[in-house]
């Protein structure tokens, strides 16, 4: 083995991809459905193959410009995530899942200080506990930063390089809990509270015309659709399309073939006994009423109509708070279809209730016409691209790295928010700005999961690699046991906490608020398991906001779990 690793020593590039590798690979293992993941297993993996390899004498060790390098990408790809729905946080509606976001990670970093020092723990595991037990991986960055900046004084004896490990060493021992634990409470906290979670999701469906799906997404159910139908009623031949429509506002008529000639749909247009019909609706309209226009047949020239696909984005403030169902007198109704309604980056449960924001994503099918008459009415259409914009990338990082020099004289030692802290905002504020113009910028979701997933993966394997010579110098039962208690404290008692103001002094519906209480601790999985427990998508309805908030505080608060633990 001493070859092997001394193999990889000397090729770093291949010592970094493998681990990457390796620990994808290893993240895709599980028990029951818990497992650790790719990132936690990035930290395991590399600190492994590090330990084993020094047992042999080979110290594996990769330069920090690499690290630095994917770290910075990842923030600025978390930045360009929750921008819109960040500042979005901050208004009326969204102000209580805010508190809440708020309370449940000012407590965490509270309880990671407090037990850190009551447990006398080594220097540098405040941060990996912190990253570990609140499952945010970015905060390990930041508590390097507190380190590379001076706000985080080596103790006597301490060098960086063990403090590094000991971030990692924190991170590795709390984050199962920090998964599973939140996981389990969501999904539980409103047995353990004698509430009825599952009766108030139907009671909010009902109230908010919300229909449940299941967890695939694809379902044979549409809402609409359009068919061809063969004018044969006496009683509708001779209206014209207006008075057709004035006398059955659900349908919408799309086209009109008389002769083999596509006459299209005129409002003035006359329909005649023969003419072929393409007759738009609900679903349910279009099952009754059977004898209005006559037999359904398979004509493809008449259903031959040019369709269209875009997102649309909410900024015409007119709209904001207006539910869906509001829009069915309109005249593009029946003619387009809503897909799915995108808030925070979150897909929202769709409902005749459900109510629009600004800067929400509406992502629609149907008529060219109609699409772009949606368009214009509530915002700004963008059509699906795969493009990326470079020059708004490479522009967003150099504006994110010069904030981040901007500095502030605190005693002896200047605090900012570094590079990593810079980019955080960068990508926060193009993206907001993006999100309103959408005429530049373009970062499709797919390049903005690059820069998070293939950052954040390689630099976590990156701080594990580098920690490893050091673990077996530090590591023992005692503290790996006393590092996992802190963790368990500090990943437990906020989600319960949140779980009572939310539930008693906000009087949040208590399906939403398990969403609530998963968005703030940034983390999906528990609202995804929260929605299988109660065969509901309903509270997906309160992650969004919490979600946004708790991911930039958790990111910053490792910076200062490093500086308030010592």
């Amino acid at each position: 083995m001493q070859g092997f690793f001394q193999f990889l020593a000397d090729n770093p590039y291949i010592l970094l991809f493998f681990t990457v590798g390796m620990a994808v690979w290893v993240g895709k293992f599980s028990v029951k459905g818990y497992g650790l993941g790719m990132v936690a297993a990035a930290v395991v993996v590399g600190a492994a193959l590090a330990t084993w390899a020094s047992t042999y004498g080979v110290k594996l060790q990769l330069d920090n410009f690499a690290k630095s390098l994917f770290y910075y990408l990842f923030m600025y790809g978390v930045g360009l995530r929750v921008g819109p729905a960040f500042f979005n946080s901050l208004k009326k509606d969204g102000i209580t899942f805010t508190i809440l976001a708020v309370i449940c990670s000012c407590l965490g970093l509270l309880l990671v200080v407090l037990t850190v020092k009551w447990f006398a723990l080594p220097p540098g595991s405040a941060g990996g506990i912190l990253a570990g037990s609140q499952t945010m991986s970015a905060a390990i960055g930041t508590a390097e930063m507190a380190v590379e900046q001076g706000a985080y004084k080596l103790p006597a004896g301490s060098t960086a390089e063990q403090v590094s490990g000991m971030i990692a060493l924190g991170y590795g021992v709390t984050y199962i809990w920090g998964t599973v634990g939140i996981i389990l409470i969501c999904k539980y906290l409103p047995r353990w509270w004698g509430v009825d979670a599952k009766k108030a999701a139907k009671e909010y469906e009902a109230a908010n015309g919300v229909r449940n799906v299941d967890d695939a997404g694809i379902t044979g159910y549409r809402t609409g659709g359009l068919r061809a139908y063969r004018l044969e009623n006496s009683a509708t031949d001779g209206q014209s399309i207006a008075q057709l429509r004035t006398a059955y506002p659900q349908y919408r008529i799309a086209n009109v073939v008389r002769d083999g000639a596509s006459l299209g749909a005129g409002a003035d247009l006359v329909l005649r006994k023969g003419d072929i019909i393409a007759l738009g609706g609900r679903l349910e309209d279009l099952t009754s009423n059977l004898g209005l226009l006559g037999p359904e047949v398979p004509d493809a020239g008449v259903l031959n109509i040019p369709l269209d696909q875009a997102e649309v984005l909410v900024v015409n403030k007119e709209f904001e708070g207006r539910p869906l169902k509001s829009f069915a007198p309109e005249e593009f109704a029946g003619q387009v279809g809503i897909s799915r309604i995108e808030r925070s980056g979150e897909p929202l449960p769709l409902g005749a209730e459900t109510a629009l924001k600004r800067f929400d994503v509406l992502y629609l099918t149907g008529l060219r016409s109609a699409v772009q008459k949606i368009g214009d009415m509530v915002g700004k259409i963008a059509r699906p691209s795969t493009s990326t914009d470079l020059l708004t990338l490479s522009a967003g990082m150099v504006i994110g790295l010069l904030i981040g020099k901007i500095t502030v004289p605190v005693g002896d030692f200047s605090v900012g928010l570094g590079n990593a802290g810079g980019l955080l905002l960068s990508g926060i504020l193009v993206s907001s700005v993006v999100s309103r113009l959408r005429f530049f910028g373009s970062t499709p979701n797919a390049a903005r999961n690059i820069l998070e997933d293939l950052g954040l993966v390689t630099f976590i394997a990156i701080v594990g690699i580098n920690a490893g010579a050091t673990l077996l110098e530090q590591l023992t039962g005692a503290i790996a046991v006393k590092i996992f208690l802190a963790g368990f404290i500090a990943s437990t008692i906020p989600p319960f906490v949140t779980w009572a103001i939310g539930y008693h002094f906000f009087k949040i519906n208590p399906a939403v608020l398990m969403g609530g209480v998963a968005g703030s601790r940034s983390h999906s999985g528990p609202a995804r398991e929260a929605s299988k427990e109660i065969d509901s998508t309903v509270p997906w309805v309160g992650f969004p906001v919490g979600y946004a908030v708790s991911g930039v505080l958790y990111t910053v608060f490792g910076y200062f779990a490093m500086v308030f633990s010592q």
